[in-house]
């Protein structure tokens, strides 16, 4: 159903939650001994579910499972699967530095092959084309993109979608302030930017970092989604890497007409300080202009208990 638009942009053309670093462990272990990464899961998926209608996909950039185990992997599909049926979004995955390419593929893909080369993978979102792109290093942490992965790239780019392209990869090519993860940065950056230039790449997104940020790289913009597993403290004493129990967030991708916009959801249940709900919202968009603004701009005071 189409409804009035109330401003000056219309409805986002393409909706993309953007999960990222689950890192669940065999038989739904903690984390470290400590970190719940399953109930994180879980409550980042209640919070997707609600979202029923409006959204096109379901994108988990990465280190999905800790040490690449199978039952990890069941466990992340058995949480987001029934999500994807819900919603009707495509569920899409980003091989990541944690993640082992042969049970990816079984688990996650339904391959049996027992491949162990890059998990490369080319999506179709109703003429948003979404390419995933392994930058895992079998044996490491850090990150590259192989020769191969890279021809394969530029031969997939050579043509235009019909509303552009997203790339998607675990280790994304952007500063951080935590000089430790500069040892774990992606390699062939000056390679990667050549085959993006000039090319219909709205938007790069990524993990790996363990605490949202954004910024570009060959002048497209970059989204790195926050860790479902743990935080990054960026307020640790410099030339520290801490991570903390808590922080936790996923992200939400809008592409527009012209531009991308992304968004930082908080994982958890909060109390509410403020609500106005879909009847409020139907008021509100029977109105005119004018009538829109007094219902809605207009200040008034606040009125609080006590």
């Amino acid at each position: 159903m189409d409804h009035p638009r109330l401003g000056r942009y219309p409805a986002a053309r393409h909706v993309i939650a953007h999960l990222s670093d689950t890192h669940l462990l065999e038989g739904g272990a903690r984390l470290g001994g400590r970190a719940d990464t399953v109930t994180q899961l879980e409550r980042a998926s209640e919070q997707i579910a609600r979202m029923a209608g409006g959204i096109d996909a379901i994108l988990v950039s990465g280190d999905i499972a800790d040490l690449g185990e199978d039952d990890a992997y069941r466990r992340v599909r058995a949480a987001l699967d029934p999500v994807a049926a819900a919603t009707g979004a495509r569920l899409i995955w980003v091989m990541g530095n944690h993640d082992e390419r042969a049970p990816f593929r079984r688990v996650l893909l339904d391959d049996d092959s027992g491949d162990e080369s890059p998990v490369n993978q080319v999506i179709d979102l109703d003429g948003l084309r979404i390419v995933t792109v392994d930058s895992s290093v079998p044996g490491y942490h850090h990150g590259i993109l192989e020769a191969e992965t890279l021809d394969w790239l530029d031969a997939v780019l050579a043509a235009p979608a019909p509303n552009g392209t997203i790339v998607a990869l675990h280790h994304a090519p952007i500063a951080t302030p935590l000089a430790l993860m500069d040892v774990l940065e992606l390699r062939r950056q000056d390679e990667f930017a050549e085959v993006l230039r000039d090319r219909d790449v709205r938007a790069i997104l990524g993990g790996h970092l363990h605490y949202p940020t954004q910024g570009t790289f060959a002048g497209i913009p970059v989204s790195v989604a926050g860790s479902l597993a743990y935080t990054m403290d960026l307020s640790a004493p410099a030339r520290h890497l801490v991570g903390i129990d808590g922080g936790r967030s996923f992200s939400l991708v809008h592409c527009f007409d012209d531009a991308v916009v992304t968004s930082v959801v908080p994982v958890g249940t909060f109390g509410e300080i403020t609500s106005f709900g879909e009847q409020f919202l139907a008021e509100v968009e029977a109105l005119d202009e004018e009538g829109r603004l007094d219902r809605f701009s207009r200040k008034r005071e606040w009125v609080t208990d006590g």
